[in-house]
């Protein structure tokens, strides 16, 4: 193999990770974007495996792919785009980013490097040297991973239909994953209830970058009395492929995008208000929505309620310190000071600093509907495609770690004092301390002229509406009667 032949092979492999970069810069997100960088790099490893005549190229090219790759994509922000942590969320970063992201694009252009090189040989008539037989079947298993991860990950996410008692699907119910488009962005949703006469019921996740299509369907309940529109926000779920640009990935951008598909739902079915329903992260979008447009909203719902993410952080951190101090656990207290109390300009400080609830503020979860795992329970719902939900935990990442930042000033308690909506809080008795104080003192001080309820559910803490799901249906059930 001469030099001009291998250098000309390192440039198709370039030029295809330039191309990835370009088209699929967090890898492929969906099953076109698959195919697509299946065929793109398949094509380039036939083509310089073709040029160079040589295996050589099997190593060579991955490599000229990756770093151009990187190089095409070095303007993302995100764990997932950024350099390798050694922490459980850059692991997650790095196997769920990087790694799903390989499969699509490493392995096809290793196949078809061998694939081009051996046409090469064989067009030029020269004799298999020894091992062919191993190197063949060795391209053939891998020619089947190809082939069968990407027939997996092409097939599309699926929510059941609603099914009356005789077993068929119910008449006039709707059951369906939709996107809508907002301000040149699609946002997936997922529309589901028993009768498209019911109220409307706009539901906000939590994170920033949650997802809960799995759990509002399975848990929640709330599709028998309204019909439920389940938003993914940009960025999380199945919006994780509108994640970029993030630099118009905004707390404001995320209200209007909200209010863009209240209006949507609005129009499409013909109701003049909606109920809006936030959890935890979603609270906070849903307030400031229900305060800018009021006209919108018949009431406002939040669960797990956010008042101050910095407070929150703070209160939490100063208790895990405690904690690991009292427990013995002096790495864990020492890392903790070693990164002082939030926020943290490394998203990553944050697994250190207010992970691990479940072991700070322990509570019985036995008799809830959902337990200690919360929305990790429901990655896996057939709503989510496979690379939806391979992409959860790293759209969760990349999207808090975009937005988290903007949210460190906020604090219902001085930017939204009144609301003339309805209002209904739904609360856990086991909320954490730095949750819960804020929250109660925001809704206490709170002038509602339409009325506001508090409700506390007793074997719940952050998420009521998916711990307690009969009793959380119940008091929407009451709240849509007294409005």
């Amino acid at each position: 193999m001469t030099l001009t032949r291998h250098i000309g092979a390192v440039v198709v492999a370039v030029i295809a990770g330039l191309g990835c970069a370009w088209g699929m810069p967090r890898g492929p997100l969906d099953g076109v974007d698959v195919v697509a960088s299946v065929a793109l790099c398949l094509g380039a490893g036939v083509l310089a495996g073709w040029i160079a005549g040589s295996r050589i190229v099997m190593l060579t090219g991955p490599v000229a792919l990756g770093i151009a790759l990187e190089l095409g994509r070095a303007h993302l922000v995100g764990p997932t785009v950024d350099a390798p942590h050694l922490s459980l969320y850059g692991a997650i970063a790095l196997i769920l980013g990087r790694g799903v992201q390989a499969v699509f694009t490493v392995l096809p252009i290793i196949l078809g490097a061998s694939l081009g090189a051996a046409l090469r040989r064989r067009n030029q008539g020269q004799t298999p040297g020894r091992g062919v037989w191993a190197r063949r079947v060795g391209t053939v298993a891998l020619a089947g991973v190809v082939v069968a991860a990407t027939a997996v990950a092409a097939v599309p996410g699926r929510t059941q239909p609603i099914i009356s008692a005789d077993g068929t699907p119910q008449p006039g119910s709707i059951a369906e994953l939709t996107r809508i488009p907002v301000d040149r962005h699609e946002l997936g949703v997922m529309i589901r209830g028993r009768s498209t006469d019911n109220p409307v019921l706009l539901f906000l996740p939590g994170g920033p970058g949650g997802s809960e299509l799995g759990a509002m369907r399975s848990d929640a309940g709330l599709e028998t009395d309204f019909i439920v529109a389940t938003l993914d926000p940009r960025g999380a779920g199945a919006s994780y492929d509108q994640l970029d640009p993030t630099s118009s990935l905004t707390l404001e951008s995320q209200v209007d995008d909200a209010i863009a598909v209240t209006e949507h739902l609005r129009d499409r079915f013909g109701q003049e208000r909606v109920f809006i329903v936030g959890q935890s992260y979603g609270t906070l979008i849903s307030v400031l929505c229900a305060a800018r447009r009021p006209d919108l909203y018949r009431g406002l719902v939040g669960t797990g309620q956010m008042v101050s993410v910095l407070e929150t952080d703070r209160v939490t951190y100063a208790d895990k310190l405690a904690w690991a101090e009292e427990a013995g656990q002096t790495d864990l207290a020492a890392e903790l000071r070693r990164i002082g109390e939030p926020p943290y300009a490394d998203v990553i400080d944050y697994e250190v600093a207010v992970s691990g609830e479940q072991d700070l503020y322990p509570y019985d979860r036995s008799g809830n509907a959902e337990g200690a795992g919360g929305f990790s329970e429901h990655i896996f719902a057939d709503e989510y495609s496979v690379l939806q939900r391979l992409h959860n935990l790293p759209a969760f990442l990349d999207t808090f770690a975009v937005l988290y930042p903007q949210l460190q000033d906020l604090d219902l308690r001085d930017s939204v004092t009144s609301l003339e909506v309805p209002v209904l809080l739904v609360q856990g008795r086991h909320e954490t301390p730095g949750r819960s104080g804020p929250a109660r003192d925001w809704f206490d001080a709170l002038d509602a002229p339409e009325g506001k309820t508090w409700v506390e559910l007793e074997t719940s803490g952050h998420r009521p509406i998916f711990e307690q799901p009969a009793q959380f249906q119940a008091a929407m059930r009451a709240f849509a009667v007294n409005t």
